[in-house]
């Protein structure tokens, strides 16, 4: 077995203890409480993950500049090939 298997080994097992202890809290909690506790806690870490999510979007979109104009882009090309095309073959350096 490869290193990258036994990372996937550890990470499915791992998973699956989180599962059981997550429902073990949820149904079965030691402390009275600890149900709502991590029921809090699930509901803020989804809320932050989601909204995280979309406003690193946000910023991105916000910051990034808008792209050029394809009018820009084909002038700028047809000026390109037009100095190209003036260019007398005896005027190039080697």
């Amino acid at each position: 077995m490869n290193r990258d298997q036994a990372y996937g080994w550890v990470i499915f097992l791992g998973s699956l203890a989180v599962i059981g202890g997550y429902i073990w809290l949820l149904f079965f909690p030691p402390v009275t409480g600890i149900d709502n506790l991590v029921l809090k806690l699930t509901g803020v870490a989804a809320i932050g993950l989601g909204f995280g999510i979309m406003a690193w979007i946000g910023y991105t979109l916000a910051t990034t500049p808008p792209p050029q104009p394809i009018e820009d882009i084909e002038k700028e090309i047809a000026k390109e090939i037009t100095e190209a095309g003036n260019i007398d073959p005896s005027e190039e350096e080697d």
